[in-house]
């Protein structure tokens, strides 16, 4: 289970970051603090694992907290969602070690792939107790081994999770719903979505229609 808090001074951008989080599976919601100083108290009370921190804040700004939250924290892993678009303030987020930056308005696609990307590096990481040059090139995203097709795929489309996608899909008999593929893949139903559509655009996959059960009729997704 992944241990999120947020460190946002407008109160209706964490509720809709919370949503988008509760979109997400294996993920927890611990916190939430509309100023530094509360996010130093949230991180000091509750043990967190990453944490979604906005630059323009009523008392302190997020790239000033960083080297704190760096100094005292060095566990806690940080991701900054902001209206700033200065390259200085992305600079100083970098060299204290932010994994993302993302800047506002967010949509949910993109930041439930944010979010579902570090998910991933950090199992890989956790899985590890000595890493290669290949583990490393895949972990920074430039594996020199990746394939044409690979090179070629849609932004938001992981040629590695689409292989996960395709070995789930030749294992069944009867198709799967979006949502049975978020659950085998551990993610959320958007991300599971733009997989399987992805195969029908691509024509690797077909929908069929299930009518028996009472109500809307299913989608469910069959390799073509």
């Amino acid at each position: 289970m992944l241990k999120v808090a947020i460190a946002e001074d407008d109160f209706r951008i964490a509720q809709v970051q919370e949503r988008f989080l509760q979109e997400i599976e294996n993920v927890k919601v611990v916190g939430k603090a509309l100023n530094a100083k509360e996010a130093i108290e949230m991180l000091e009370q509750e043990p967190i694992d990453l944490l979604i921190l906005d630059i323009y804040m009523p008392d302190e700004m997020g790239t000033d907290l960083l080297p704190r939250i760096r100094e005292r924290f060095p566990e806690v892993d940080v991701i900054v969602v902001t209206a700033a678009t200065e390259r200085d303030i992305l600079e100083r987020c970098l060299r204290n070690g932010v994994v993302n930056y993302l800047i506002k308005p967010v949509k949910m696609e993109s930041f439930i792939e944010a979010i579902e990307g570090y998910q991933k590096k950090r199992s890989l990481l956790q899985a590890r107790d000595e890493v290669d040059q290949s583990f490393v090139n895949s972990y920074f995203g430039y594996d020199k081994q990746q394939s044409p097709v690979e090179k070629v795929l849609p932004s938001g489309i992981d040629g590695i999770t689409l292989k996960q996608v395709k070995a789930i899909l030749k294992g069944l008999t009867e198709g799967i719903t979006i949502e049975e593929m978020g659950k085998k893949m551990g993610v959320s139903r958007t991300t599971a979505r733009r997989y399987l559509e992805y195969l029908v655009s691509v024509q690797e996959c077909h929908v069929q229609y299930d009518y028996g059960i009472v109500g809307r009729p299913e989608r469910k997704y069959h390799l073509t």
